[in-house]
């Protein structure tokens, strides 16, 4: 019985630990989810500015 009470222990730790590397990571997510959005809107915005018309963020340059 001890065996087992051990091995909940351990298991219960280690999911905690999982569960706040995982709450990190979706902050880090969600941060760099609204820099991006908010760098499209201004290159969008530059684009706008220099005559350009409008600007899709997923549009392929010329180039390609």
């Amino acid at each position: 019985m001890q065996q087992l009470e051990e091995k909940i222990a351990h298991l219960v730790r280690a999911l905690d630990e999982l569960s706040d590397v995982v709450a990190q990571q979706q902050q880090e997510i969600d941060t760099l989810t609204r820099r991006v959005h908010m760098l499209m809107q201004r290159e969008g915005e530059r684009e706008a500015e220099r005559g350009g018309g409008i600007v899709l963020g997923d549009e392929r340059p010329p180039h390609y």
